[in-house]
């Protein structure tokens, strides 16, 4: 809508004109327009064609329609407050609660015209989401705000005594891990036990530079810095094997990963499609790790 007095009100006055109930507005400043989002209520027959119609002729340009639920009311300071508790709650489902906050998609292989990203980064970690409306200034500064609370408590977390993990760090058993090359997989193990293992795969389909890792750490001794150790030095082995870069795939629910991304200092991109996290991390200019050593 033109920035200008009582162009909110020319289309109140057109949507009542019209049988079209608003129920909710959230206004989104800058300097020449305001993105205004509304909650309508309309006829039962009408399309996005015809309110894009009506918003048209009081004056606004590039509407974007789309069906919503009673959710789309909730007050939206609490939306937020209950993202941030469960984005805290389960770090690794950032892009999904973040992208359903924006009405966006989180889903890598999302298609559409016009579709408008929003780049987030947590640590060193990238999400994108997108959707068809453009972002407005005010939902860039949300979104980034949101990012920088989870990265000062992951932060946090990285720093805790219980969780952070040295290279001489003894542990319960009064051992110290021992990480090897076996092939091309990463081993620790503790006291000649094997507690992980990091395994760096053949690439697949046409990106021969990308090399698969499939990284398992026993439960037992999670959350010990094991496997932020284990994906450091898979990542500095996939480089010895030329790759440029490494893809991690895991559930939705792995709490695990971003922790564990942020901890080994590396940079990536997180994508979730469904039940599916998906980290991809460059490894280009990681100094290689030898393909076996002691």
């Amino acid at each position: 809508m033109p920035e200008r007095p009582g162009a909110l009100a020319a289309l109140a006055a057109e949507c009542g004109a019209a049988g079209v109930n608003i129920l909710g507005v959230q206004v989104f400043p800058s300097i020449e327009a305001v993105t205004d989002e509304l909650v309508l209520s309309t006829p039962g027959a009408w399309a996005a064609a015809d309110i894009a119609e009506l918003v048209g002729r009081a004056g606004g340009e590039s509407v974007i329609a789309a069906p919503c639920t009673q959710a789309a009311l909730t007050d939206q300071p609490t939306r937020y407050v209950q993202a941030a508790r469960a984005i805290l709650d389960r770090p690794a489902s950032f892009p999904e609660v973040v992208a359903a906050l924006f009405d966006a998609d989180a889903d890598p292989g999302a298609t559409g015209s016009h579709l408008d990203v929003m780049d987030m980064t947590v640590g060193d970690v990238q999400v994108q989401i997108r959707r068809s409306a453009p972002f407005t200034a005010t939902e860039y500064a949300r979104g980034s705000a949101m990012a920088d609370l989870v990265t000062d408590v992951l932060g946090r977390e990285q720093h805790h005594p219980a969780l952070a993990l040295s290279d001489n760090r003894r542990m319960g058993s009064g051992s110290s891990p021992d990480f090897h090359v076996e092939g091309t997989s990463v081993v620790a193990t503790i006291d000649g036990t094997t507690v992980g293992v990091a395994s760096v795969r053949p690439a697949a389909g046409d990106e021969t530079d990308v090399r698969p890792v499939e990284l398992e750490v026993d439960p037992a001794w999670q959350r010990r810095g094991i496997g932020t150790r284990l994906l450091s030095d898979a990542a500095r082995l996939a480089t010895g094997l030329g790759a440029d870069a490494i893809v991690l795939t895991t559930r939705s629910d792995n709490q695990a990963v971003m922790p564990m991304m942020m901890a080994a200092g590396m940079r990536g991109r997180i994508r979730m499609a469904g039940d599916v996290l998906t980290v991809r991390i460059g490894v280009r200019d990681l100094k290689p790790l030898a393909l076996s050593q002691s």
